[in-house]
């Protein structure tokens, strides 16, 4: 194993990243490269994990960004998951507590464990080769602009060298 990748490996990163990380020369030739937002943000908030601090501020705000990603799939009329998003940017700036950005989760917690099962059964009932190629193709999608605004907020990998929580 490449010796850049053994901290990412001890942050508990999973096998595929490992793998995928393994054709890179470096942390910050990954990074550039990387179309997994969902793995960058996970980098990420392992090492940023000092509650408040501006680079754990800078995460939860990427983190809104990419979740914005899906208000269009939710139902019309929906309005917790754009509330809740609209808590935790809040929270960034200084213009909500804790306490009203994890009620705001609660609720859509809950929404996203019913969505899971609605989701799971749609796809149990679509197993065509052409539904799966296109899901797949919108899942690529979105992780590749979820990169794409992680970027935007961190130009820069975090430094690894920080140890684990």
């Amino acid at each position: 194993m490449k010796t850049w990748v053994k901290p990412i490996e001890q942050l508990g990163a999973c096998s595929y990243a490992l793998v995928w990380a393994e054709k890179f020369d470096s942390l910050d030739e990954a990074w550039a490269k990387c179309g997994r937002g969902d793995w960058m943000l996970w980098l990420t908030g392992r090492l940023f994990d000092k509650q408040g601090s501006p680079e754990h501020k800078a995460l939860v705000f990427a983190a809104c960004q990419c979740a914005r990603l899906a208000l269009p799939y939710v139902s019309q009329g929906e309005e917790r998951p754009r509330l809740a998003i609209e808590a935790a940017e809040a929270w960034t700036r200084g213009e909500a507590t804790l306490a009203e950005v994890r009620k705001a989760a609660h609720v859509v917690d809950a929404m996203a464990h019913a969505a899971y099962a609605a989701h799971t059964v749609v796809a149990m009932a679509h197993t065509t080769d052409v539904v799966d190629a296109m899901a797949h193709k919108a899942y690529v999608a979105r992780l590749k602009q979820c990169a794409t605004i992680v970027r935007r907020y961190f130009p820069k990998p975090p430094n690894t060298t920080k140890e684990a929580n």
